[in-house]
């Protein structure tokens, strides 16, 4: 064996799998570039070639938003697990298993307290990476608690969405969450607490039919998908060609149904001014 084959060998077995470079590059999924991870990540996970924001998860978006070391993990609350005894080609039981081994997170809302430029806030994250975000009934009872949160602390509920719908699994314990999470929301109000939500690429399904466009006040980031039905859904209903953009934060902020798109640099200051708005007399943490 040559030394140069030898020292290739055992290099090979020192690297570890956070090195690999498999892990050091990124593909952008807007424009097929590749992206060093590290610039990625100090780029707060926006490719820096096309802007294309890419999709994360709560960890990321608590330590983007959220000021440094202001972040407590809010614990998921406890409910039925497979109430259906449902299985499709797997076990739901199975899938959930696997969803939490790849997510390592219990489901896919996630709750925090934490402030934000000192404003108290409570802020729910949507994971797509667990099961698409979709809702069930822990997602609903997570929603639920997170407002009870805010309430308890005088504070307003700020949420990112992010999810494929409601979760098939569950069938109607799932459809159920939308007007559970619609009551909490209006307990909120009844407190006198705004409710802000952030929509994320993708947010479809009951959950844009929810709580995903109830707030206060309506922020997308840019060229996320939101909506209800699939656009070839609709396009094969109404035997229509829909218009460039649909679906788009863009083209919704143009018809009225958003209020701001934000770009991912933007936002903590942006959430920030809102907060202050709607809270003026809300004291730092």
């Amino acid at each position: 064996m040559s030394w140069i084959t030898s020292v290739r060998n055992a290099l090979s077995r020192v690297t570890t799998r956070e090195t690999s470079e498999e892990n050091l590059w990124h593909k952008c999924k807007g424009c097929g570039q590749m992206v060093f991870s590290k610039e990625l990540e100090e780029n707060l996970y926006v490719c820096p070639k096309c802007d294309h924001h890419e999709r994360i998860g709560p960890k990321q978006r608590f330590a983007q938003i959220l000021d440094e070391g202001s972040c407590a993990e809010i614990a998921p609350p406890k409910v039925p697990e497979d109430p259906l005894k449902f299985r499709d080609s797997k076990r739901y039981s199975d899938r959930l298993k696997a969803a939490r081994t790849s997510a390592q997170e219990q489901d896919a809302l996630i709750n925090a307290r934490g402030t934000i430029h000192g404003h108290r806030v409570v802020m729910g994250v949507q994971d797509f990476a667990f099961m698409g975000g979709s809702m069930g009934l822990a997602v609903g009872e997570a929603f639920v608690r997170g407002v009870e949160a805010a309430i308890a602390d005088r504070a307003p509920y700020l949420i990112f969405t992010a999810a494929g719908g409601a979760r098939m699994q569950e069938g109607i314990l799932s459809l159920m969450q939308m007007p559970r999470s619609t009551v909490a929301i209006q307990m909120l109000h009844d407190a006198g607490l705004p409710y802000i939500v952030v929509l994320t690429d993708p947010t479809t399904g009951g959950v844009t039919a929810s709580y995903a466009m109830l707030g206060d006040v309506q922020i997308a980031e840019p060229n996320a998908l939101i909506g209800f039905a699939g656009a070839r859904v609709i396009e094969s209903t109404i035997r229509e060609k829909l218009p460039e953009g649909f679906q788009r934060a863009e083209y919704l902020l143009d018809h009225g149904m958003l209020d701001m798109v934000v770009h991912r640099r933007d936002l903590r200051e942006r959430l920030a001014t809102v907060i202050g708005y709607l809270r003026p007399t809300a004291q730092a943490a």
